[in-house]
């Protein structure tokens, strides 16, 4: 089954705004801060993903054509985005708009880094879990453009049809998924929340608590002596890490792997039939994976902040902008409208049915602290120790990192 790769429609008329006569950041030569003025009336400096710089062209002329606003779009790595604008952007340099990951919230909120952006009517336009992972305590600081998650992979030619629970997947085919020495909760955490367990719960607004760690409920510690059973019986391994599990499933040694949309180009490429499921739950609630949201963040300090909203909600949060950014990364998009037409792939709409019931990613600073404990204590009940005494430690550990 081919990831199928659909034209986009040429940029159609976009509602006019009445031209911005605004500055930029502060100028400089090379693109790593913003431009100074322009004849039609201002500029944006927008840091991108370098690999999508292409799929933005498109959106910039057209703002600039109807507003005057010239719109400068600077392809950058994303192993050094985040903390390039976290340094430039107290200086007054850096750009206006910096294209990042949902869970960089916290840390660009707790620096002072970016702005709160107004999204009008259009918030109900996007998926919940989008617009949800956008918003760090009861503030929306971000225009989401993508949504990613864990499903799971199946090689239908082994397997014609999806498993209705975990214990029937084990049943029908071998299982792999990514763990590793140091254990990958990432990849385990649809099977804890089918235990009740968050990370964290949430407060009024929905936001995640800090002062609310939810792995120490009984639904974790459940949790934990699931795991233990899945140790010993052998379908939870932490010798098998990403490259064994992805061969154990081009190979057909495995008939389920429970990855992400970035994997599916090598299964597909190598010759697998393959379906996407949602991922089989070993409890009778649903198992939700996390959601990985990826967006757009003004600066703080930028100086054409009403022409920065504008070109994020009015430009980028449109249906063919968003369905152009898919064609460069094939990721749902974010926007409902662009997500149910990228959907029309199989393979796309697998991953949109999963991504239903997922939760975002928690993006704020204390769960710096549960990353440092987390895998490692999973991976040790993996390989044998007790299951109990361990998530208590894991729980112990991680509460006195917060404190």
């Amino acid at each position: 089954m081919k990831v199928n790769k659909r034209s986009i429609l040429a940029f159609g008329a976009i509602a006019a705004t009445s031209a911005i006569v605004l500055t930029g950041c502060a100028s400089g030569d090379s693109g790593e801060s913003g431009s100074g003025e322009t004849e039609g009336g201002g500029s944006l400096t927008v840091w991108v993903d370098a690999e999508r710089v292409d799929a933005l062209q498109g959106a910039a002329d057209s703002y600039e054509e109807k507003t005057g606003v010239a719109v400068e779009l600077v392809g950058k790595s994303v192993d050094t985005m985040k903390d390039d604008f976290i340094q430039q952007v107290p200086t007054g340099k850096g750009p206006d708009v910096v294209m990042g990951a949902h869970d960089w919230l916290g840390e660009l909120s707790t620096n002072g880094v970016v702005s709160p952006i107004e999204l009008g009517d259009s918030a109900a336009d996007y998926l919940p879990v989008a617009l949800q992972a956008a918003t760090y305590e009861g503030t929306v600081y971000m225009l989401p453009y993508a949504v990613e998650n864990i499903a799971v992979l199946r090689n239908a030619d082994l397997v014609p049809e999806a498993a209705t629970s975990f214990d029937d997947m084990i049943a029908k085919g071998t299982f792999v998924v990514e763990q590793g020495a140091e254990g990958n909760p990432y990849h385990l955490y649809p099977f804890q929340t089918a235990f009740g367990a968050p990370v964290f719960g949430t407060d009024a607004s929905g936001s995640y608590d800090p002062t609310d760690l939810q792995l120490g409920s009984e639904g974790g510690f459940a949790f934990a002596d699931w795991l233990g059973a899945q140790g010993a019986a052998g379908t939870l391994n932490t010798d098998i890490d990403g490259e064994i599990a992805k061969q154990q499933f081009l190979d057909g040694t495995a008939a389920f792997w429970l990855t992400g949309p970035w994997n599916v180009g090598a299964a597909v490429d190598a010759g697998v039939n393959v379906a996407i499921d949602p991922v089989p739950s070993p409890t009778d609630a649903a198992a939700s994976p996390f959601a990985g949201v990826k967006g757009f963040f003004v600066s703080s300090e930028s100086e054409n902040k009403v022409a920065a909203n504008d070109f994020l909600v009015n430009y980028i949060g449109t249906e063919d902008v968003q369905l152009a950014l898919f064609e460069a990364g094939n990721i749902l998009p974010a926007l409902t409208a662009a997500a149910d037409t990228a959907a029309s792939d199989p393979i796309i709409a697998g991953f949109q049915t999963v991504g239903a019931d997922a939760v975002p990613m928690p993006a704020i600073p204390a769960m710096g602290s549960v990353w440092q404990f987390w895998g490692v204590a999973e991976a040790a009940i993996i390989n044998g120790e007790d299951p109990q005494a361990t998530w208590q430690k894991l729980v112990d550990d991680v509460t006195a990192a917060i404190q």
